[in-house]
């Protein structure tokens, strides 16, 4: 490959790139610690357009956060409220379901539900949950729970990780997000989330639900304690799983917010940390399909950049977003679908409308279609 970089230790990176071999611990470790962001964003853009092309996806999704309340008290989070905090919410089945129908249209390919660890809601209650969204949305897909929330459910109900997902699946699941796995690494993990599944336990949940046949995302928040080297020992964690499973679909790079969390003396990350985490994330998991940028947390136009430093999807319509506004975030809560097309178009990328599982979808003005 002929490139100049301002870092020569990206030379012999960007020559696997070339060859399509695998890059290493201290590939990332070096991309981490390199000043040429420019060359690092140069080397994902090719991985980028080899596995995408020129298309960047988007969903028109709906986020449902059915409770605020959480045991986990984690330092990192501006979201979690206790029980008895006059701030905190649980709404009924009936006001998710109610909820969920506002401004519903046939547009909607996904509910995206993400919530607190409740300490009195239990896994017939989400169970019920389910039931009702896929009784009342029968084509809506149900993107729910996150790997600690199923091994939280799973020790509340005595029942293995195995017997909980199927339950739910039994209920209406059809894939699993992927938040909560924070960081890996211990220390960092007995700082900010010390109450939350470990990281191995995240691991095998996100492993057990894939055996099942359920696809699920996968995560790593960054920008509060860890390390350069934490990151990339993440990164190995999630593609070692990816080469045994196979069933990570996307990865989402989340930087923390630390606006009214305990970590709130922690500064915030800057363009560059965003822009360098999706490139980074990109040239890593040479295993995982799509590496999205989440606009709602970096901001729509730095999300337009990111699609030329590896990021191949935008995220979706989100219409209420509790978690990252809660830790400060100022971004609108919802896109209509018109500006994600331009968001993109203005990019430089083609835009692609697609279902929770990548399937493009074809939309007239009164209906849509899933190509499977």
């Amino acid at each position: 490959m002929q490139m100049f970089f301002e870092d020569q230790r990206l030379g012999p990176i960007a020559e696997k790139v070339a060859a399509g071999k695998r890059l290493d611990f201290q590939d990332g470790v070096t991309l981490y610690r390199t000043s040429d962001i420019l060359g690092v964003g140069y080397l994902a853009n090719i991985v980028r357009e080899r596995k995408n092309g020129n298309i960047t996806y988007f969903n028109v999704n709906r986020h449902i956060n059915p409770t605020d309340v959480c045991v986990a008290s984690c330092k990192l989070c501006a979201f979690g409220k206790h029980k008895k905090d006059p701030k905190a919410y649980t709404w009924s089945l009936d006001e998710i379901w109610h909820r969920a129908a506002e401004g519903w249209t046939e547009a909607i390919t996904e509910f995206h539900i993400v919530g607190g660890l409740h300490p009195e809601l239990t896994l017939d209650w989400y169970c019920e949950m389910l039931r009702g969204l896929k009784k009342r949305f029968p084509e809506v897909h149900l993107k729910a729970l996150t790997m600690v929330e199923v091994g939280y459910l799973s020790q509340r109900a005595k029942l293995t990780i195995r017997e909980t997902l199927l339950k739910l699946m039994d209920a209406g699941l059809d894939s699993l997000p992927g938040g909560g796995a924070e960081i890996f690494n211990e220390r960092v993990r007995r700082i900010i989330c010390d109450h939350k599944i470990d990281g191995d336990q995240w691991i095998d949940v996100a492993r057990t639900a894939h055996k099942l046949g359920l696809r699920s995302n996968c995560t790593m928040l960054y920008g509060h304690i860890e390390t350069e080297v934490d990151r990339v020992h993440h990164f190995l964690k999630l593609r070692a799983l990816q080469d045994e499973t196979g069933g990570f679909q996307t990865f989402i790079p989340l930087a923390f917010h630390p606006e009214n969390t305990a970590l709130h003396h922690v500064p915030k990350t800057s363009g560059f940390d965003d822009l360098r985490a999706i490139a980074v994330s990109r040239l890593m998991l040479d295993n995982i399909d799509h590496i999205k940028a989440y606009w709602i947390m970096m901001s729509p136009g730095v999300a337009q950049i990111a699609l030329r430093f590896g990021a191949d999807d935008i995220d979706g319509t989100v219409v209420e977003e509790k978690i990252y506004h809660d830790a400060g975030a100022t971004t609108s809560q919802s896109l209509r679908r018109g500006d994600l097309l331009r968001l993109i178009r203005e990019a430089g990328r083609d835009p692609v409308e697609r279902d929770t599982l990548y399937h493009p979808v074809t939309r007239t003005e009164s209906a849509f279609t899933v190509l499977v």
